[in-house]
């Protein structure tokens, strides 16, 4: 099991980007897939057609997200947790992604990096 840990810089408002990561027509919008998504703690979530599922843990409105995330028989949690910090570009999204499968772990940090915060710095940016 591994870890992940970066920084990513949004040209968004912390508030804009909370939606875009929370609300499932903004998710829809810029991952161009249907999306799953509450705020209710304890709430299943669906990303990218099931590509990516869970469990919200926490939230902390334009500020933090925590969720659950599933690997299929893995013993442990794997948990994600998203901080975001005003920035003068917008904002600076803290990510920490634990308990990642040796075996999942290049395609999970290419997956952060690209599709998820990389979609959404270009969502963002046009």
């Amino acid at each position: 099991m591994k870890d992940f840990k970066n920084y990513y810089t949004i040209p968004a408002s912390p508030a804009e980007v909370y939606l875009a990561l929370t609300n499932p027509l903004t998710l829809h919008l810029w991952t161009g897939s249907e999306a799953v998504m509450s705020t209710e703690p304890g709430s299943e979530f669906s990303l990218w057609d099931d590509s990516i599922t869970g469990q919200n843990i926490s939230f902390e409105e334009n500020r933090k997200i925590v969720q659950k995330w599933h690997f299929g028989d893995q013993p442990e949690d794997s948990i994600v947790t998203i901080i975001l910090h005003p920035d003068m570009k917008g904002t600076s999204v803290e990510l920490k992604h634990t308990n990642i499968p040796d075996e999942d772990y290049e395609d999970i940090v290419e997956g952060w990096n690209d599709s998820y915060f990389g979609a959404l710095q270009e969502f963002y940016e046009d």
